[in-house]
């Protein structure tokens, strides 16, 4: 089939479903209108040829790299003064992506990774932005009076090789304000924007700290991928300016506002950090950190660790008890992923086959929709942990293909690679299970998850020592998470396993403090009791553990959580020394 080398870009409407359901003849027409008034002109004036209309978004082939830059700039200023008058929740913005590449020509169509590159650099782009590949970049840079930030390499959906990735800031935007009435109906998932942390001392030559603590906790936050992130350009543009969070969500389209401040005396600094909803305007969270000043970037990172592993939990709380406020019909892919999370936090069956249920109904809703797929594989998990299938094998079958498909649709996502690494570990491929793992952890060095995840692989494959480090740092990290009872056992084993078996009563205990009705805590109790030679106290372990659930120790007689057989064979010997006959 013929081939040409082209300048393609790919441009939609941000939001645009909320827009149609809020209104439906009006966001049609007011999108038609655009198209007619300022998208075709600016095509036409710059040399493009519209290929198609894809629902909300367009598809223009231009001969020139910079052609299609500059109608792109063209397109989004025009937007921004047309949409200017707009009340905030009628207001269309767009996101365009630029890609310069070889195209396959059928009839008036055209196709290949030159379009595909171009169509997810656009998913890439803020609203009202541009990203360019950098094949693009390389033909305009010295052309256009406009400045680009790098965004390094980017791993694209279904492109085998990573893409440089530009962003360009334009003259708006580099004139300091900001691209007027955005709205959360732009986004298909509430945003959150953190802003430029106030220096409070004496010395502005300190914003250097307050403004790295922002940039680590926008990046950090960014690697969760569960909520967007409003980029650093457009939040620190407020830097020293006196507005309220909740005009600067208004304009940015940010549900939540991350802000604080920063003071320094006599080798001591001062931190707060404050979670608010700018729809209510009311603080979700607050807390003053007040350490000592050494290594600055030890600290810095110390700091954002401790605020992003408390403000994660916290948003996905609060998106919670919003949902629970919805009816029925008003629930989308989101509320229903939310539900899911719900219900797989209480780790009963009865409300893992509530969760499985939420996350389908979200996959119906959003094929497309990763973090659905990773719940769906958590649940065939937690069928497995909480030993309520009648058929484990095909409870493992569905683990992997739901893990599998949430690495497939966003291999970028930690989340996704911890499943899959659950997965791996219940099939005994250790190898496998920590290198996802790792892979999880590398994606979002603050995910606790990821982290416990990593540890009880570890363990689990007889380096114990190791997992044990990532557990207590997880520990640590979140010591507030739903299922700390679970993981706090998982830690108990893995110091049984270490011979540490004082260390291994602790964390038992620390499980059954906070879950006493979970009875593989009792269970790793009596073992390291067993081992202690504190014989009256595991029979009563495993005493509570029987009367909580009856048959679990016959259950847990062919229990081999380790690769190696002498590690299986030393729990073992702890339940004969606890007096269980194996």
């Amino acid at each position: 089939m013929p081939r040409r080398l082209a300048a393609i870009l790919a441009t939609d409407v941000v939001g645009y479903s909320r827009l149609m359901e809020a209104d439906e003849e009006g966001a049609l027409a007011r999108l038609k209108a655009l198209r007619r008034e300022i998208v075709e002109p600016a095509i036409d004036k710059h040399n493009g040829r519209l290929v198609k209309l894809i629902g909300d978004g367009a598809l223009v082939e231009f001969a020139s790299a910079l052609d299609a830059t500059r109608c792109a700039l063209a397109i989004q200023e025009g937007v921004t003064k047309r949409m200017g008058s707009e009340p905030a929740d009628r207001r269309i913005a767009l996101r365009i992506g630029i890609n310069v590449g070889d195209v396959i020509v059928d009839g008036e169509d055209i196709y290949g990774d030159g379009v595909n590159i171009a169509a997810r650099l656009e998913g890439l782009a803020d609203p009202g932005g541009i990203c360019v590949s950098g094949l693009t970049y390389d033909h305009i840079r010295n052309k256009l009076a406009a400045g680009f930030e790098p965004l390094g390499e980017q791993r694209l959906k279904n492109i085998a090789e990573p893409v440089r990735v530009y962003r360009i800031e334009t003259a708006h935007e580099v004139s300091g304000g900001v691209h007027p009435g955005f709205s959360e109906t732009m986004f298909d998932r509430p945003a959150v924007a953190v802003l430029p942390f106030i220096n409070m001392s004496d010395d502005r030559d300190q914003d250097y700290f307050s403004d790295g603590l922002a940039e680590d906790l926008i990046t950090a936050l960014a690697a969760w991928r569960c909520f967007p992130v409003i980029a650093r350009n457009s939040t620190f543009v407020y830097k020293g300016r006196a507005v309220s969070p909740k005009q600067i969500a208004s304009d940015l389209g940010a549900r939540y506002v991350v802000e604080g401040g920063v003071r320094k005396s006599a080798g001591r600094v001062r931190i707060t950090a404050q979670l608010i909803d700018a729809t209510t305007g009311l603080h979700l969270w607050a807390k003053k950190f007040d350490e000592e000043m050494k290594d600055v970037f030890l600290l810095q990172d110390e700091i954002t660790r401790r605020i992003v592993t408390t403000i994660e939990p916290e948003l996905e709380r609060a998106e919670q008890r919003r949902s629970a406020k919805k009816s029925p019909q008003a629930l989308d892919a989101w509320d229903y992923y939310l539900r899911g999370m719900a219900h797989l936090h209480e780790v009963t069956p009865e409300a893992n086959a509530s969760a499985r249920q939420m996350f389908e109904h979200a996959i119906a809703m959003d094929p497309t929709y990763s973090p659905a797929f990773t719940g769906l594989a958590n649940s065939h998990h937690s069928d497995i942990l909480l030993e309520c299938t009648n058929d484990r094998t095909a409870s493992l079958t569905r683990l992997f293909d739901a893990a599998r498909r949430a690495v497939a649709l966003d291999d970028g996502s930690s989340a996704a690679h911890e499943a899959l690494s659950t997965a791996y570990i219940w099939a005994d491929q250790y190898d496998l299970a920590i290198a996802e793992a790792e892979r999880a952890v590398e994606l979002d060095p603050n995910s606790v998850i990821a982290r416990r995840a990593l540890g009880n692989k570890l363990d689990l494959a007889g380096r114990s020592e190791e997992g044990i480090v990532q557990l207590e740092t997880a520990m640590r990290l979140s010591p507030q998470e739903p299922r700390n009872h679970v993981h706090l056992a998982f830690l108990a084993r893995a110091c049984v396993n270490a011979r540490r078996y004082e260390d291994a009563v602790t964390w038992a205990h620390r499980s059954i403090s906070q879950r006493p009705d979970y009875p593989h805590a009792h269970y790793i109790l009596a073992i390291a009791l067993g081992h202690l030679g504190q014989t009256v106290e595991a029979r009563a372990a495993i005493e509570t553990c029987e009367r909580l659930h009856p048959g679990f120790g016959k259950k847990r007689s062919g229990w081999r959580p380790y690769r190696d057989s002498a590690d299986n064979a030393h729990l073992r010997e702890g339940l004969r020394k606890a007096g269980v006959s194996d």
